[in-house]
């Protein structure tokens, strides 16, 4: 990945965590990512065990995870706070950050 104006925030050993966290959350979390080289943004996918690392995680610009209840949304904040990634919360997905913009400051879980 050569894009100068993005830096990297996450490592190979994060986004595993988070795959194995939550292929094993009790209910069905629906993802989506966004690609740092072609911009294209995945359709929403629950399958976390395979489909979430077919490509690896060298292009992911960001990791969306749709939240539908405000408990669903604290448990997976929990999660991913342990884990300490990169991101943001919105009223019903959390945002992972894989690379920020260079000199832009992001807000750990």
């Amino acid at each position: 990945m050569q894009n100068k104006d993005y830096q990297c925030v996450m490592n190979n050993t994060k986004w595993h965590e988070i795959r194995l966290a939550m292929s094993s959350f009790p209910t069905s979390l629906q993802w989506r990512t966004k690609d740092i080289e072609t911009a294209y943004i995945s359709t929403w996918d629950s399958e976390w065990f395979y489909h979430f690392m077919i490509e690896g995680y060298k292009c992911i610009e960001w990791l969306e995870i749709k939240t539908e209840t405000e408990i669903i949304k604290n448990e997976v904040l929990e999660i991913l706070k342990s884990i300490h990634v990169p991101g943001k919360i919105f009223e019903d997905k959390i945002r992972v950050y894989g690379y920020v913009e260079v000199c832009t400051s992001v807000d750990y879980l």
